[in-house]
């Protein structure tokens, strides 16, 4: 039964990203007058539709995805109040603003969890484990932790992420102690195995907690967003260079058994990935890859310099061959998820 509340709670998880995501492409469709067909929630056959307008909108069979058909995206249309038509400046809004409103939905989850918290977490250093092998290496109480490995630090969160990347147990560190930088070269931490075979380096000391305000409280969700979004592009590049294995990519399957240990673990870890899932959506769709927005906006910003369009053709055969290897991807994942799953 847990598992499939934790599916059906993945899908309605899945659906408000998407129906956010949609709704950011849809708003500025309209206030940039470009002519919306259909806005559509889901793929596949249609289960409810309704016409308002000149649009039609629907809900479809598929739990995943959903799209908002303008008139002339994909193909030629004399319609003056079609996609091809517009300004590119509007065009490229229209493409960035689904995206915009996944980000924007990460970041107000976030201030919910912040304001629910006791204090808002500093990157200072407040007191260690029993066993902590940092503070044998060197780090005090009271060190504010501004580097690791060469990467700035602004939020704990930062922290937590680059010692998950060390691979050895021992990482460079720069602090502020006493109003002066100090480096401390091969600080410590335990290693440690996750269920997959993976060893990871966890923090071994709690870091300083400060009263919320309203400036704290914003300033913390802001560069709490900034973070999961450099966490989506630093793996992405971890995972070009080979420092993590694809294996270790979570498709639907995975991302499904994720949430049901999230579910385990209460309502604020929830929302913790939701968070997460709706920011990684953001940024993933920002990659320059075909058949995503980001791949769409290389089109656009190329518009803009030469001061032409690449025909449609072109781009259209670029962008179904990047589909092709996005399913081709989901697959490979989808089958990673479920051999992993059952290898435990």
């Amino acid at each position: 039964m847990n598992i499939v509340f934790s599916i059906l709670l993945a899908v309605l998880m899945f659906g408000l990203i998407i129906m956010i995501h949609e709704l950011g492409h849809f708003i500025t469709a309209k206030l940039g007058g470009i002519k919306v067909n259909e806005f559509a929630i889901g793929m596949g056959p249609t289960l409810l539709k309704r016409q308002k307008g000149e649009t039609t909108y629907a809900l479809r069979a598929v739990p995943i995805g959903g799209f908002v058909a303008m008139e002339g995206e994909d193909e030629d249309s004399t319609d003056e109040r079609a996609f091809s038509r517009r300004p590119v400046w509007i065009r490229i809004l229209v493409v960035i603003a689904g995206a915009l409103m996944n980000l924007v939905l990460g970041f107000v989850i976030l201030i919910i969890l912040t304001s629910a918290s006791k204090l808002v977490p500093t990157t200072t250093v407040a007191k260690f484990d029993e066993t902590s092998l940092s503070a044998q290496s060197g780090l005090q109480v009271g060190d504010e932790v501004l580097s690791i490995n060469g990467r700035r630090i602004y939020i704990a969160n930062d922290i937590d992420f680059e010692l998950m990347r060390d691979k050895d147990g021992y990482v460079d560190m720069t602090v502020l102690r006493d109003g002066e930088k100090v480096t401390l070269t091969g600080v410590q931490f335990a290693l440690a195995q996750d269920d997959n075979g993976n060893q990871f380096i966890s923090r071994d000391f709690w870091v300083l907690g400060v009263p919320k305000t309203v400036g704290g409280v914003l300033k913390e969700s802001a560069l709490k967003t900034v973070s999961i979004g450099k966490m989506v592009w630093v793996s992405l590049l971890d995972l070009i260079t080979g420092n993590v294995p694809i294996s270790q990519v979570a498709g639907p399957v995975g991302t499904v058994d994720i949430i049901n240990q999230a579910v385990s673990m209460g309502w604020e870890t929830t929302l913790n990935m939701l968070a997460l899932l709706t920011i990684n959506v953001g940024i993933f769709n920002l990659l320059p890859i075909p058949a995503l927005d980001g791949g769409r906006l290389v089109f656009l910003l190329i518009e803009a310099i030469r001061r032409k369009p690449i025909k449609a053709k072109y781009e259209g055969f670029v962008h179904a061959a990047g589909f092709l290897l996005l399913i081709g991807f989901m697959l490979f994942v989808t089958y990673s998820d479920i051999t992993r799953i059952f290898a435990r």
